[in-house]
């Protein structure tokens, strides 16, 4: 019966999942079919002769409604054809292909520096609590998130490429060298171009972790099994790290799926800031340059990695509150 009603309530879980994505989907295909403006405007050192233009617009069905057009996208779709990316010249899917990488390396790497220090961050200061050191973290965690992230990585930029030259200051490899690198040196290079991206995400969600674990830490720590741990003679760091920790840990899951969002929204400023070729950068010339299939395909891959998320850190909450089990 366990796995009867796991299997339904994951099944369940997947289904809202489907229909969020869905809704996203659909809203975005509306609004961007609605804004003012087609993917073949000619520039201003490029005139296009208007028939021409009326030509392509009447090829690819944009003079149609937008119930017909919306419902051909959707046949497309679900034979897994996202239509031809008109910004990048290339189909939706080729354009994809070389941005999702590089913004989920991007994410992932913030995503593991904003967990890992938050908690650490969080540990020092629930063992600190109401001392010096405490308030000086929570300070300096407190100003370090109410900071815009573009803001940060200029900042980043000047210190440790422009000033003191030990990190590059943009892009995800070093033109005309990284070819000719070993296996070992092409690591090292993409390395040294995500220092600083991921670290100016991973820093700003890393002082809003630390600030929800030291909290939690917090209440945990005022409950009685702490008190009784404590009568036991055990040692404060054990009392700290092995028992409040493991039950303080349920918010740290829930911020593993809110964290998600934070960093793909947080990444389109931070893809220009520092050239990085991403999913973000890509989502906004695909706005300005009105492409309508390359726009609504972003929104198809980042609702879907968002709801993904959210549904990762609901199975992680479950397998790690046995009453959450029981409710289910």
């Amino acid at each position: 019966m366990r796995g009867t009603a796991a299997a339904a309530w994951l099944a369940r879980r997947l289904a809202a999942a489907a229909a969020i994505v869905f809704a996203v989907v659909t809203l975005t295909f509306i609004v961007i079919h609605l804004a003012p403006g087609t993917p073949f405007l000619p520039g201003a050192d490029r005139p296009v002769d208007p028939r021409l233009i009326a030509a392509l617009t009447h090829r690819f069905g944009l003079d149609q409604p937008i119930s017909t057009q919306y419902v051909r996208y959707l046949s497309r779709l679900v034979h897994g054809d996202f239509g031809y990316a008109f910004s990048q010249g290339v189909e939706v899917a080729t354009a994809l292909g070389a941005a999702v990488p590089n913004t989920l390396l991007l994410a992932g790497a913030a995503l593991i520096l904003d967990l890992a220090g938050g908690l650490l961050l969080g540990l020092m200061q629930a063992a600190r609590a109401r001392r010096t050191a405490d308030i000086a973290l929570g300070n300096a965690t407190l100003f370090i998130y109410s900071v815009p992230t573009f803001w940060l990585g200029l900042v980043l930029v000047f210190v440790f490429s422009i000033w003191l030259r030990w990190l590059p200051p943009g892009g995800t490899t070093t033109p005309g060298l990284y070819e000719s690198l070993p296996l070992l040196g092409r690591l090292a290079d993409r390395f040294l171009h995500l220092a600083l991206p991921a670290c100016t995400l991973g820093v700003v969600g890393a002082a809003g972790t630390a600030r929800y674990q030291r909290a939690a830490l917090l209440e945990t720590l005022g409950r009685d099994f702490i008190r009784t741990a404590r009568a036991k003679g055990l040692t404060e760091r054990r009392v700290l790290l092995v028992h409040a920790l493991r039950n303080a840990l349920l918010p740290f899951l829930t911020l593993l799926g809110l964290s998600l969002p934070f960093l793909l929204t947080g990444s389109v400023l931070i893809e220009y800031v520092f050239s990085w070729p991403g999913m973000g950068r890509l989502a906004t010339d695909a706005v300005l340059a009105r492409d309508h299939s390359l726009v609504t395909a972003v929104a198809i891959i980042a609702s879907a990695l968002v709801v993904l998320g959210s549904l990762l850190a609901d199975v992680l909450y479950a397998v790690a509150d046995p009453r959450i089990r029981r409710a289910s």
